[in-house]
């Protein structure tokens, strides 16, 4: 029996999808009921027959912060995927985040290691790797600096990562994939699906920075072929491409008929921006869209070198232009 967490978000519903449609026994965790609906959104960009794969899945509804949920969750488990995560840059979750991405894996982990599970697979995050001068490739090898002025999702992160690998020391045979921005269909209120709705309202500006991009059905392959291999204790990049913003915009405005940004956002103007952004939280509790960190990242050129992959599985990945092509035919059929 494999077991999956985060099956309600883009890359744990696209995973089930994959593994029921593979006739694999499934159990996936969730905890709120209304959130299943995304992952049958997801089943229905691929099938007909999408109700009676989704029934497939045998569903618990617990939290990865309660352990006598877990106990019942983690029965008959052979396999984990691990893809469940609180996904924030604004400093107030911080405690939040903490409890969720670290103190959630080292539970997982724990069960792994007490019910002898044969594979665990961690989906982390490009975040988590650190940063190098004159825009060299960032590699699996580049060293996290500490010191450094990280934003608080890729601290937790790294922190979670840190459990995954206490747990390799104490005899579970893990993987980590680190993907760059995932792109996939079916989920359209947040994450990427999101941008598409923003895309099709007009995006004004692009910035000046890359973004590192992946396709979600490239995320899943490789996680499942990773899981099912002699790899183990490793950590791979997973990232099709890096690519300008500008040229990532105007292909999202293009996948649904809309038009591109025609200006360009300067520093300053981020600088202006993140500020008037963090007075609205201040002045009216409004949830953070963009953080000093979020800011700086869009306008930083970054390279992230997927080539350990590329050679470990002989793997080729989707092409972002016809990955954001697909996810667009999606959302205007949706």
């Amino acid at each position: 029996m494999i077991l999956v967490t985060g099956g309600t978000g883009l890359v744990g519903a696209h995973l089930l999808y994959k593994l029921v449609s593979d006739k694999q026994n499934v159990r996936a965790i969730f905890r709120n009921e209304e959130k299943k609906t995304h992952t049958k959104n997801v089943f229905s960009c691929y099938s007909e027959n999408s109700e009676a794969l989704f029934n497939k899945i045998e569903w618990v509804n617990a939290d990865i912060l309660d352990i006598p949920a877990l106990t019942d969750a983690f029965k008959d488990i052979t396999q984990v995927y691990h893809c469940a995560a609180l996904v924030s840059f604004d400093p107030k979750n911080y405690q939040l985040l903490r409890q969720t991405n670290i103190e959630g894996t080292a539970n997982l982990v724990n069960f792994a290691l007490s019910h002898s599970v044969e594979k665990f697979c961690y989906v982390s995050s490009v975040a988590t790797l650190g940063s190098t001068l004159n825009q060299a490739p960032i590699t699996e090898d580049t060293i996290w600096n500490p010191e450094d002025d990280n934003n608080v999702y890729a601290i937790t992160k790294y922190g979670a990562e840190m459990e995954v690998w206490r747990g390799t020391q104490e005899g579970l045979d893990a993987v980590i994939v680190n993907p760059g921005v995932i792109l996939g269909p079916g989920i359209w209120n947040k994450g990427t699906g999101h941008l598409f709705k923003k895309a099709q309202k007009g995006f004004k500006y692009y910035t000046a920075g890359t973004v590192a991009l992946v396709d979600v059905g490239d995320v899943v392959a490789i996680m499942i072929s990773l899981t099912n291999s002699p790899i183990k204790n490793e950590r791979f990049i997973l990232v099709s491409e890096n690519i300008p913003y500008k040229i990532f915009l105007e292909t999202l405005a293009q996948s649904v008929n809309a038009e591109a940004p025609k200006k360009l956002a300067s520093k300053k103007l981020l600088n202006i921006a993140w500020r008037l952004d963090w007075l609205k939280r201040k002045l009216a509790g409004k949830e953070r869209q963009l953080t000093k960190h979020l800011a700086s990242s869009l306008d930083t050129i970054t390279n992230y070198n997927s080539n350990k992959i590329k050679t470990a599985l002989n793997y080729k990945f989707k092409a972002v232009n016809q990955s954001i092509s697909e996810t667009g035919k999606h959302y205007l059929n949706k």
